[in-house]
Parts: structure tokens; C-alpha cells; sequence
């Protein structure tokens, strides 16, 4: 499995996914150009001190990231996630290697990605006057549900919720 962030805006949601990264030993990929500097100060503290347990590589652009980590492993599955296409997250069949990718949180993901890459997923919200969840919250909602359903969450884990 792998999160990507595509073009990522706001710095304590990367910080947020790079911390869920860190706990789930799951690599990181963000995409440029990048809404803020990879110093940022929010950024840092969203992630807290688990930076340096973050598989993190940054991508001058999506065509960089498919040469360096799409073409090298042609199994790869690409699956975008969208605020209102695609199946349910609960009803995709997900596989171990999934490249999940989300967009920005003001825009989404491009239309040239959405025409090369036909699968995605869409996380089902209840009240219809709410568009999207927050970026952070969504790849959580996503990576956990890949990792169920890919035996990724079997054995080993410890910790919780802080409190």
C-alpha cells in the first residue's frame, strides 16, 4: 500500500497524513508543487515528532512519481478517491500494493488523472448538505479500510487513540 497526496494545500492535513503513514508503516508520496514548504512549522507539528518514521518521497509532478514509483512496479494498482464518484469505500475491493491518491482539499484531483486511471472510491456521507470530509480524516477512513481488507491490520498493532 501507498498514500499519495496530490498538490497537498494545507499543512497540518499532510502533517495528520503523515503521522497515519507513520503508524501504519505505510509509504507517503506527496506530489508537488505543495500548498506550503515541507518546513512548515504546522506541518511539523501535525505530525508531531514521527517524521523521521515516515517513508516520505516528494514528486516535482505526477508524471515524476509514475516514472519513480508507478513504471518500476507494473502491478500497481492507481486508485483515486473522489468526494462523489466511484464506490463506496466499504464496497471496493481493495488489493495489497493499492496506490491510494487524494487531491487537494479545495479541488480534488485533476480530470487528467480521473481519465487515465478509472479506478476509484467515494466515502458515503450521510447528510447532503456536507460536500467532502476533511483530506486527513478521508485517507484515514481509506487507508484503514485497504489495510482491512488486505489482512494490513493483522497482528502486531499496538497503541490507540490518544486521549
Amino acid at each position: 500500500m501507498r498514500l499519495v497526496l496530490h498538490q497537498p494545500e494545507i499543512p497540518p492535513n499532510t502533517g495528520n497524513v503523515a503521522r497515519l503513514c507513520a503508524a501504519m508503516g505505510v509509504p507517503l508520496s506527496l506530489i508537488e508543487p505543495l500548498g506550503f514548504s515541507i518546513d512548515d512549522k504546522h506541518l511539523k507539528r501535525a505530525g508531531l515528532d514521527y517524521w523521521p518514521l515516515v517513508d516520505l518521497s516528494v514528486h516535482p509532478s505526477w508524471e515524476a512519481f509514475e516514472a519513480e514509483v508507478l513504471t518500476p512496479d507494473p502491478s500497481a494498482r492507481v486508485v483515486l478517491s473522489s468526494a462523489r464518484a466511484g464506490l463506496p469505500v466499504h464496497e471496493f475491493a481493495f488489493r495489497p500494493g493499492d496506490v491510494l491518491v487524494l487531491g487537494q482539499e479545495t479541488r480534488g484531483l485533476p480530470d487528467h488523472l480521473h481519465d487515465r486511471y478509472p479506478d476509484r472510491v467515494r466515502i458515503p456521507i450521510a447528510c447532503a448538505g456536507v460536500r467532502s470530509l476533511n483530506l486527513s480524516t478521508a485517507a484515514g477512513i481509506l487507508l484503514y479500510e485497504a489495510l482491512r481488507q488486505t489482512n494490513g491490520l493483522a497482528g502486531g498493532l499496538t497503541g490507540g487513540l490518544a486521549g
